[in-house]
């Protein structure tokens, strides 16, 4: 794992440092990458909801195909990491 060193002003230091407290982080570190990871599924997801409408239009979906959808999901969050 790369290291990488970051200068901030005291007031963001101070945000940092309380947040770690707060939200049950062990180091500064950590909160920085959950902001990193989190910052990456908002561009992807962005990304798709993009991609959508420039995508090809496909058949009207039914409420059989939602209730299945809503199965993938119930299963996917009954098995979390499974994915």
């Amino acid at each position: 794992m790369g290291t990488m060193n970051i200068s901030l002003p005291d007031s963001l230091r101070a945000f940092v440092d309380d947040q770690v407290s707060r939200g049950g982080y062990g180091t500064s570190s950590e909160y920085i990458r959950e902001l990193i990871r989190k910052d990456q599924d908002r561009q992807r997801l962005r990304e798709l909801l993009l991609a959508g409408p420039a995508s090809p239009a496909t058949a009207p979906v039914t409420p059989v195909g939602f209730d299945a959808l809503r199965e993938r999901v119930r299963q996917a969050a009954a098995a979390p990491g499974e994915a």
